[in-house]
């Protein structure tokens, strides 16, 4: 009977684990990051810089009225 524990993957093994990652994963990580707050900031400016106009109506026939009488 053989033992397969040679074949297990383990941890050490791995070639990302314990900061044993290349360069290259580190920033296309990095870049993947960046890009996304990117993304993620320029719908922010888009959502608060936009106004919505809630305006029912138009001049010849007004909606609702909102002053007093």
């Amino acid at each position: 009977m053989t033992s397969n524990t040679d074949d297990e993957l383990t941890l050490d093994k791995i070639e990302d684990y314990n900061g044993k990652e290349s360069k290259e994963k580190r920033n296309i990580v990095k870049l993947v990051v960046v890009f996304c707050l990117a993304v993620g900031a320029i719908f922010a400016v888009i959502k608060s810089t936009s106004s919505v106009d809630d305006y029912i109506g138009t001049k010849e026939a007004p909606g609702i009225i909102t002053t007093k009488q």
